[in-house]
This record gives structure tokens, sequence and C-alpha cells, in this order.
């Protein structure tokens, strides 16, 4: 079949493959009593749940056997913590809006909503838009947000200038801050989105005028102090059972790389004080004899990049000295200092060292671009999101959009009034099914990995700047110390990959679909 035109039997054959994909839908909605037909009759079973949330997966192939020293950062990295602690510090910076920066009393009665933000999203300070874009730069249309309420396509696109581009100048830097543009990269900005989001909600709704940058600045502040007065600390540290997850999951990880003769270290940008009750808490009062390096307060990203801040030993009690550092001591607590003056005192370099964190910018950028580390990306939120990948409701969205979408190609050849009406229905469906889909990761934005089809500008980054990327730290436990990650081939545009529509349509057959099924 040409481009450009087609015959009346290859346009049948395709209405025949939509007839009975309908059908098999139509079942699998319907439930047993039409057929006992389900989304296996749609798809064949070996392509359903390939994804294990404990899993580790590879952007690059690394060989664990290679690697001879591991590094962590502390917070969501080595202690995770439960979501519980988000409404505190949403709570704690409100307050600190209305009682030091005298914001409106009425802001007060805004409480945290889980369910409103996503990581990853971008905020233009001056449009007071909060919103999700694609690898490519695009605003995916239908989640932009001011304040908490949705900003109409059309008016996204007039913001813009007529398109829904944003340019690399105003997007970001290399940590995510561009001149008017900021991207929430570490999961602490959650309850951040949300305040930002409501405080705008509140002055838009009473029409106060006021001016973005003020609002964004003051917010960012405000969420500053909690961390800065030392809030969030002596919440978790108060009820450690409450917040702390995972501990004896990492005390594991630990023991276990330690066992097979693995050199450890930690930097932090969180204090000793906070850190080593944490430790205690998770490993026991022997923690530090774990690890080769313990750095805190390392001021991270300025950590790998500035030259100019030598290390500081502290004592038991946490107390500077003021003796010169030669040599980086076992056992022993260092503030602040420099990954240059770490590299020379402790020959730790390229490939065989892992370093773990959860912020892609500040924790692992550097270490992967400028010195040849190799990088984790731990990212809590992958669990729930392959679960939710896992599900029948979601491989029967999926399969169903990309079936559509691949007729939608090979029927657009069809101009006739009967063919444009039925394009025109699977256009109105395929982006129906699009919102279904968006809207069981996240009711405003979806998931953080995926625009409609593109990767997000979130999952861009993840490729870029880790090796591998898990939900937790203790997915490590399953896989033996000298394993070889090997990241799956994944098709480019060009190849011949196992497409979802050329399966469903029959347009494709692919041989050894049993023997995929066991991989993952």
């Amino acid at each position: 079949m040409g481009v450009e035109s087609g015959s009346a039997q290859e346009r049948g054959i395709l209405l025949e493959s939509l007839a009975t994909l309908l059908e098999k839908t139509t079942a699998s909605h319907e439930g047993p009593a039409s057929g006992n037909r389900r989304l296996t009759d749609l798809l064949p079973p070996e392509v359903c749940s390939l994804l294990n949330p404990a899993a580790i997966y590879a952007n690059n192939e690394i060989s664990l056997r290679d690697v001879e020293v591991y590094g962590f950062d502390y917070d969501y990295t080595l202690a995770q913590y439960a979501d519980a602690l988000h409404p505190e510090i949403f709570s704690a910076a409100r307050d600190i809006l209305i009682e030091h920066y005298k914001y409106p009393e009425g802001i007060r009665k805004y409480d945290y909503n889980p369910s409103f933000a996503i990581r990853g999203l971008h905020y233009d300070i001056q449009k007071s838009l909060l919103m999700k874009i694609d690898a490519f730069h695009y605003v995916q249309l239908g989640t932009a947000y001011r304040g908490l309420q949705p900003v109409p396509d059309e008016e996204v696109i007039e913001l813009y200038g007529g398109t829904q581009h944003i340019p690399l100048y105003q997007m970001s830097g290399f940590y995510g801050k561009g001149p008017s543009i900021k991207q929430f990269m570490d999961i602490f900005s959650l309850p951040e989105m949300a305040l930002l989001s409501c405080v705008v909600d509140y002055f838009l709704g009473h029409s106060l005028e006021f001016d973005q940058a003020h609002l964004y600045k003051d917010v960012t502040d405000a969420i500053r102090d909690v961390h800065v007065k030392g809030l969030m600390y002596q919440w978790i540290e108060q009820d450690m059972e409450k917040y702390i997850l995972r501990g004896d999951e990492t005390f594991a990880v630990l023991s276990r790389l330690v066992a097979h003769g693995k050199q450890l270290f930690l930097i932090t940008n969180s204090p000793f004080s906070f850190v080593d009750k944490g430790m205690r808490h998770m490993v026991g009062p022997d923690w530090r004899q774990l690890f080769d390096v313990v750095i805190v307060q390392a001021d991270k990203p300025s950590f790998f990049t500035d030259r100019r801040k030598p290390f500081r030993k502290l004592d038991e009690k946490g107390s500077l000295q003021w003796d010169r550092i030669t040599r980086l001591e076992k056992g022993k607590i260092y503030r602040q200092g420099n990954l240059f003056d770490f590299l020379r005192l402790t020959e730790w370099r390229g490939p065989r060292v892992l370093y773990f964190g959860d912020h892609l910018y500040s924790d692992l950028a550097d270490l992967m671009l400028r010195h040849g580390w190799r990088t984790g990306a731990i990212i809590p939120e992958l669990e729930r999101e392959i679960r939710i990948i896992n599900t029948e409701q979601y491989m029967h969205s999926l399969t169903w959009q990309q079936a559509l979408t691949g007729l939608l190609e090979r029927m657009q050849t069809y101009q006739d009034a009967e063919s444009r009406q039925v394009l025109a229905a699977w256009m109105k469906e395929r982006q129906e099914l699009r919102c279904i889909t968006k809207a069981l990761f996240n009711a405003q934005f979806g998931s953080i990995f995926r625009t409609f089809h593109n990767p997000t500008y979130f999952s861009r980054r993840l490729v870029r700047f880790s090796d591998l990327y898990m939900a937790s730290l203790s997915c490590l436990l399953n896989y033996r110390v000298d394993f070889t990650f090997y990241p799956r081939r994944t098709p480019l545009q060009h190849e011949a990959p196992l497409w979802m529509d050329q399966l469903c349509t029959g347009c494709m057959k692919t041989p050894f679909l049993g023997d995929m099924a066991h991989i993952r």
C-alpha cells in the first residue's frame, strides 16, 4: 500500500482487525458473562506482569564485580522516610508563612493533599504555572495548573507564544534551574509544590494582587526554614519507628557489602547528630565501623565542583577540630570538604566507584558526567508505578491505545467521508484512553516517567545521570555482589521491535514470545 492511496481490500483488512479488537475489548469490559474473555484474549498472557517492583533497572551495562567502592547519600537513600513526613513539612512551612512572613491567616485552612503533585514537575515563576514537561521540552496539555485549578490548553499555548514548547534557555541549567523556571526534583519538594499551589490558589480566589517572584521566594524560604531550623530533624528523631522505613534492610545491604570486602563511604548534607541517631536506629551503635569515610554537611552539589572548602574533623561530641586533614580515617567524622580533595586522599576514581542518591542533579549528575563514577538512583515512586503498570486495567488501556495508534497510522491514507468519520472517532477514543491511563497514576499530572507517549523531562535526566535505578537500596539484596546488569535493547523508531499496535493488529508476528516472558 502506498502512502497516498490504498485498496478497498486493504481498508477492509484494517477494519476487520478493528472489529476483532472491539469484540475482545468489549468482552474484557463486560466480564465472564460475555464469553469469559479477558485481557489475555487481547494480549498474550506472557506479555503481562513482566515488571518486578523490587528489581533494579539498568540504563547502562554495569558489572558489580568491577565495583570496589560503594558510596551513599543519607536522606531517602540509606534512610527511607514515610509519607507521613510530608504533611508535617507542609503545615510547618504554612505556619511560618503566616506568622513570620505575615501572609493572610486564611491560608491556614489549607491542608496537605498527598495526591496533588508528583516529582519532576516544572514551575514557571512569572506565570505561576506548575506543569509537566516531556523530554522534548513540550508541556503535556492537561497538566498545567495555576494554584489548584487546571489551566485550559488554549491558554497554555497562548502564554508560550502559540506553542507548547519551552525553549532550552528558559527551561533549566545543569541543576534544573532556569532564569524563570524551576524543576522540582527531590522528594522533599512534594510539600513545597503543594504549599505553593495552595498559596497561589488563595490569592487568586480572593482577588489579591501579588508579585509571582516574591510569592515563590517566600514559599521556598519557608520550606527551607523547616530544614534550617531543624524542625524536620526533630520530628524524625522523636519518632523514628514512625518516620524511618526499611532500616533493617539498610543494615542488611551494608553488612553484606562489607562481608564481601567492599569499601563504603557516606556523603550527606545532613548534620552529624541527625545522621548518627538515624544510623544507630537502623544499624546500631557501631555503624561507623561499616564505613571507611563519613562526610556530613557536605553542601552538595557544590561539594562536587568547588575546590575551596577544606575538610574539617568533628570530635565525638560533634564539635569542629582545627587540625589540617591529610588523610581520611575510618571511624572519624568529617564536615564539608570537596570532591577533589576526597579523590586525592582516597584515590577512589572512575568506574570502580558506585554512588547511590535520590536527587538526580545534586547527587548524581556531576559524579557521572565529570568524574566517571557509576551511579544508582533511588526512586521510591517506582514501586507504586510498576504495580500500576502490572494491573490488567493499565495493560488493557495501553494495548488498546497502541492498537488504535497503529490503525490510525494505516487508515489515514483513506480520505473518503466514511473513513474520515472513522478516523475522527478513533482519535477521540485514543485521547480518552490517554486521559484514563494518565489518571491511574495521578489525576492531575499522571506518571513521573511518561507524558502520554514521550518520556518526561524527569525520565530524560534519569537516563542521562544514572547507570541503575531502583525503588530502594534494599533491591540490592535480590542480586549477587558480582551480578552484571544488562540494559534491555530498547527500540529505536526505525527498528522492528515488539510494538503493541503491531502485535494487536496482527501486522507482525514476533517469534520466541514465550521465552521473553521469563525475562525479569
